[in-house]
């Protein structure tokens, strides 16, 4: 028996019921799969490069820069430019994911990286992001142990390297597609909408309260 076996066997004794029986089991399958779609706002219904336009929009205007870049080719180009344009150091941590692999960051030697998960005294981070949404410019990232959650909340700074493709209009077409992974849900899925801010203070917007200061995205779009 599994870890997650025992526990959600637990979880059945404490509130007093059974193991599910098949048919019960094959419904829930059935609706998981094909779940209902919500409300859908209207602006967000466009063509994909219309999609693409939109997301940039929403996400400068909730305090996010965007920098559009033709190709893969170009990525460490546009992280050394935000760098300097920042004053910010070279030494970035950035996640171990193969998705990040196809980026010539060779080029840019002056770039020091590191992979892993984020540390205190790290100010910038890299990462790729799973899907990201127009509707809200909001950015789906998802955990696993070649994305690190700390790399989004800890440095100051981040960074997200999106493909134009993994543009949509809506949060329900990221739900679908994690949804279809079946055994390959992800333990974490973080939905950013720029950087982080508060207002409990005075009412007045503090950016940097529970997360970066500044969060930078880098649409491929070759």
């Amino acid at each position: 028996m599994s870890a997650r076996e025992r526990i959600l066997g637990d979880v059945r004794r404490a509130l007093g019921r059974g193991e599910l029986s098949e048919q019960a089991k094959a419904g829930l399958e059935t609706r998981l799969k094909s779940g209902k779609a919500n409300l859908i706002p209207a602006r967000s219904d466009k063509p994909h490069d219309a999609q693409i336009d939109l997301f940039a929009e929403m996400a400068e205007g909730v305090q996010a820069s965007v920098a559009r870049v033709p190709d893969g080719s170009d990525v460490p180009g546009a992280v050394a430019d935000y760098l300097a344009q920042n004053n910010l150091p070279s030494d970035i941590v950035m996640a171990p994911d193969e998705n990040l692999d196809a980026y010539p960051w060779a080029e840019r030697p002056l770039l020091r990286m590191r992979r892993g998960k984020a540390e205190g005294a790290d100010q910038v981070s890299i990462t790729a992001a799973e899907m990201a949404f127009a509707e809200t410019g909001t950015l789906m990232l998802t955990s696993d142990a070649a994305r690190p959650s700390t790399l989004n909340f800890l440095p100051e700074n981040h960074i997200v390297v999106l493909r134009a493709e993994q543009i949509t209009g809506a949060y329900e077409e990221g739900w679908k597609r994690l949804r279809s992974q079946d055994a390959n849900i992800p333990r974490t899925v973080n939905l950013i909408t720029g950087p982080s801010r508060t207002g409990d203070i005075e009412q007045t917007i503090q950016l940097g309260a529970h997360g970066p200061r500044r969060l930078h995205i880098i649409i491929v779009e070759g």
